[in-house]
C-alpha cells in the first residue's frame, strides 16, 4: 500500500504513511487530510479500509434491535430536532409503561436483542421516571438487553432529582440500565452547541455524563452530527475530544457519524444563519468516515454507518472508507424521518447482510456489546430463529407503527397538567 501512495504531495503520502505505520494520525495530519480530494482522496480511503482490516476485521455486524422513543415532548427546542413537540402541542404523545412494554416484548418475539429507549424532556418528569422504565422493562424481559437514555436526558433526570450524576447513574445501572447511547454529542464545541441549540447540555456535561458513565460500569456509544454550522477543524477536535476519552476510560463501544438531515430542520426552514449548510457532501461523508478511522480507529475500533441517514448505496460505499458496522434494524425510527430523511423505519436482518454482501463482505449478527452471535459466510438463514419472522415484514409501518400514527393516536396524547399550561404562559 505504501508504495501506492508515490505520486501524491509529498505531505499528503506522509500522513497517509503514518497512519499505516503508526494506527492513527494526530490534528495535524487530520487537518491536513480533511481537504483531499480526487487520487488523494481515494488514498485515504484505501488506507481508513486497511486500517479497518487490521483493527476490526472483515465482518459486517449489525444488531437485531428496535427504538422506543416514549414520548416526543420536550421542554428544549433545538435548531436541528423536528422530532419534539410543545407540551400545548395536538401532536405531543407520552406512552405509558404498559406500551413501553408491549412494544419491546413484540421485539424480542422477533429477534430483538436490544431495545434503545430515549425520549424528549417532557415537563412533567420529576427524573425518577428514568428507573422505573428500566425496572419495568427489566421485570418483564430480563434477558433484552436495555440500551436507554441520552447524557441530555441523564443530566436533566439528575437535576429533577437534584441528585449526583454518579448517583443515579448508579441507580439506573441497578435498575437494569446496560448501556447508554452517546447521542445528544452534535459538535464537543460550545460555539457550535450554541448555534444549534441554545441551553442545550454543554461540551463539558456531556463528558462528565459519559465519564461517570463509564466510572460506574456503564458503557456508551459516541456520535457526532455533521453538516451544519461546523468546520473542519471543529469535527476533527471532536474526534480528538472522544479519542482522549476513550484512553482514559476505555468506555466507548462504538462512533456514529451522523449527517445532519436539514429538510424540515427548524433551524433549516427559519435560515437563521449564512453559514448553515444542508448537510453534507458525499466526499465530506467519505472524508469523515475515513478520518475517524484513522484518528480513532486504534481506540474505538468499531465505526458504524448509519443507514437511517446515508441509504443503503451510501452505506455499501462507506463500508469500503473504514465502516464495520451498520447498526440496527430499528422497527421504529423516529427523530430522522421528522427531519425529512426517507430511508424507512426498518430494515430487515436478511436487507442488512445484503448490504453488506453487496461490499463484498461478510455479515454478521452482533449483540450490543459487539459479542459475535452469528455469522452469515454460507447458509443466509444458519442460527437465525425468531428474526426469520423479522424478515417477513413488508410494511413496518403497518407492523409496528410510524411516526406521523403516533403524533395523532388521541389514546397516547400528551395532555398538559393546568399548573404546566400556567408555567408555560
Amino acid at each position: 500500500m505504501i508504495a501506492q501512495l508515490n505520486g501524491l504531495a509529498p505531505d499528503i503520502a506522509a500522513a497517509l504513511e503514518r497512519a499505516l505505520t503508526e494506527g492513527e494520525i494526530g490534528r495535524d495530519d487530520a487537518l491536513l487530510l480533511s481537504g483531499v480530494e480526487g487520487d488523494a482522496l481515494d488514498a485515504l480511503v484505501r488506507v481508513a479500509d486497511l486500517l479497518r482490516v487490521r483493527q476490526a476485521g472483515e465482518l459486517v455486524t449489525y444488531v437485531v434491535n428496535r427504538n422506543i422513543n416514549f414520548t416526543n415532548v420536550c421542554v428544549k427546542s433545538c435548531g436541528f430536532c423536528a422530532f419534539s413537540r410543545d407540551l400545548r402541542s395536538e401532536q405531543g404523545y407520552y406512552l405509558p409503561l404498559e406500551e413501553v412494554v408491549r412494544r419491546a416484548t413484540e421485539a424480542a418475539a422477533m429477534g430483538a436483542t436490544e431495545v434503545c429507549v430515549q425520549a424528549g424532556l417532557a415537563p412533567r418528569m420529576t427524573g425518577g421516571e428514568y428507573a422505573e422504565i428500566a425496572r419495568t422493562l427489566k421485570s418483564a424481559l430480563p434477558h433484552l438487553h436495555l440500551h436507554a437514555f441520552s447524557p441530555e436526558e441523564v443530566k436533566f433526570g439528575a437535576g429533577r432529582q437534584r441528585r449526583p450524576l454518579r448517583d443515579f447513574l448508579t441507580e439506573l445501572k441497578e435498575a437494569g440500565v446496560d448501556t447508554l447511547p452517546g447521542t445528544s454529542a452534535e459538535i464537543l464545541d460550545d460555539d457550535i452547541r450554541a448555534a444549534l441549540g441554545p441551553g442545550r447540555i454543554n461540551t463539558r456535561q456531556w463528558l462528565e455524563v459519559v465519564r461517570t458513565a463509564h466510572e460506574v460500569g456503564l458503557k456508551t456509544t459516541a456520535t457526532m452530527m455533521f453538516g451544519h454550522v461546523e468546520q473542519w477543524h471543529h469535527r476533527i477536535d471532536h474526534l480528538l475530544t472522544l479519542r482522549d476519552l476513550q484512553r482514559e476510560t476505555g468506555g466507548l463501544t462504538e462512533f456514529v457519524p451522523l449527517s445532519f438531515v436539514h429538510e424540515e430542520a427548524p433551524i433549516f426552514l427559519a435560515r437563521g444563519t449564512d453559514a448553515l449548510a444542508p448537510g453534507p457532501s458525499v466526499t465530506d461523508r467519505l472524508r469523515l468516515y475515513a478520518l475517524a478511522r484513522l484518528i480513532l480507529g486504534a481506540s474505538v475500533r468499531n465505526l458504524q454507518v448509519s443507514w437511517v441517514k446515508e441509504g443503503l448505496s451510501l452505506a455499501s460505499r462507506l463500508l469500503g472508507a473504514g465502516v464495520n458496522d451498520l447498526g440496527g434494524t430499528l422497527m421504529n425510527e423516529s427523530i430522522s424521518t421528522a427531519a425529512g430523511a426517507r430511508h424507512g423505519q426498518l430494515l430487515t436482518p436478511a436487507q442488512l447482510r445484503k448490504v453488506a454482501r453487496s461490499a463484498g463482505r461478510v455479515p454478521a449478527q452482533r449483540s450490543t456489546l459487539y459479542r459475535i452471535l452469528h455469522t452469515f459466510e454460507a447458509d443466509e438463514t444458519a442460527g437465525e430463529g425468531a428474526t426469520e419472522q423479522l424478515n417477513t415484514v413488508v410494511d413496518a409501518a403497518a407492523t409496528f407503527g410510524s411516526y406521523a400514527a403516533l403524533t395523532q393516536d388521541q389514546a397516547f396524547r400528551y395532555e398538559p397538567t393546568a399548573q404546566e399550561r400556567q408555567l408555560s404562559d
